[in-house]
């Protein structure tokens, strides 16, 4: 599958529960883009209800921390006005946990994935609950301090 497309069928939902099934069809949590296995985070806003994800009952961008800069992100529109958000993608090579959740949220429903060695398996509420508190610290390469030293040299 292609980035590009794969960003472009998310234009189609009509409503939040839409759009996570959408991205459920396409595999999310987990997609293979050119063949490599990538973690799918959604964050954005629908008619002013927002939708997020998380990963082990955490805000994805607290949970990638500086991992989000080495990440790609996709804006994208839906059908309906004021309705988008973007698309962030990790390469799994950059997951150093082998187990976490995934939940895509909104203050309307959810959808929760366990993931297990780059397989996703659908879960309820319920199991959400009872297996966040037994996951591991869920890790991702961020930037090395040579890195961070580089770009505070660029950014000033």
């Amino acid at each position: 599958m292609k980035v590009e497309g794969f960003v472009a069928s998310l234009k189609n939902a009509e409503t939040i529960e839409g759009l996570f099934d959408i991205l459920e069809k396409k595999g999310a949590p987990v997609i293979e883009f050119d063949g490599q296995k990538t973690l799918v985070v959604v964050e954005g806003d629908f008619e002013g209800t927002p939708f997020w994800t998380e990963i082990n009952g955490k805000k994805a961008n607290f949970a990638l921390g500086d991992a989000m800069l080495n990440s790609a992100s996709f804006p994208f529109k839906c059908k309906k006005p004021y309705t988008g958000g973007n698309a962030i993608f990790v390469s799994f090579e950059n997951i150093e946990t082998s187990e976490f959740l995934v939940a895509y949220k909104s203050e309307t429903g959810a959808q929760i994935f366990y993931v297990k060695d780059g397989k996703a398996k659908k879960i309820d509420e319920e199991k959400y609950e009872e297996l966040i508190d037994k996951m591991p610290e869920f890790k991702v390469k961020g930037f090395s301090e040579e890195q961070m030293d580089m770009m505070g040299a660029f950014f000033g």
